[in-house]
């Protein structure tokens, strides 16, 4: 199945006012909004989710750890590409995007119980033992965290899968951050 990569031109109608901001927004159209407007629904929702970020407790470096710590672990390419190049425009230590990338723990502490925490909600399906979210909060965060945390999985984990399906090349812009997935195919 060959997903198109639409414009603002070829978009369904009520996918166009969505790319149309986010174009304005980013100053480009990114490949992964170009596929999502096939669905108005899909779009809308990503966009959605993106806008309601915009009041999260978690500072733009934490969403960052959040976003590429579900991208590694979910083996998108396209996400760990953009994000890395998100990550930088952010100010994201390097030692940090570069543990991030290799999938390592990260050396400042804080940074890293985000990590564990997003790593047991992946690997645990939401299941996350009252000790870990315990060593979360002792690390500095709060439920709001918790749940601000849960919503970047949930907006990953579409991305991911809608680029896995797809198979959404990266954007030109960010391919100086282009990763290799440690899945080439799933059959």
């Amino acid at each position: 199945m060959q997903f198109p990569i639409h414009t603002t031109e070829t978009a369904p109608e009520a996918s166009r006012a969505t790319l149309e901001a986010t174009a304005k927004k980013d100053g480009f159209l990114p490949n992964l909004f170009g596929v999502l407007a096939e669905s108005p629904t899909a779009v809308q929702a990503y966009a959605a989710i993106n806008k309601a970020l915009e009041q999260s407790a978690l500072s733009p470096v934490e969403q960052q750890v959040v976003a590429l710590t579900v991208s590694a672990t979910n083996d998108c390419a396209y996400c760990m590409g953009a994000h890395s190049a998100v990550a930088q425009m952010v100010r994201m230590p390097e030692d940090v995007l570069a543990a991030l990338r290799d999938q390592r723990p990260l050396s400042d502490g804080k940074l890293n119980a985000l990590r564990t925490l997003v790593l047991s909600v992946l690997h645990r399906r939401g299941w996350v033992p009252e000790e870990e979210l315990e060593h979360f909060v002792a690390a500095g965060y709060s439920q709001r965290h918790v749940l601000d945390v849960l919503t970047i999985v949930s907006l990953k984990t579409l991305s991911n899968y809608v680029n896995h399906v797809a198979h959404t090349p990266l954007d030109a812009i960010f391919a100086a951050q282009a990763w290799k997935s440690n899945v080439a195919t799933v059959v």
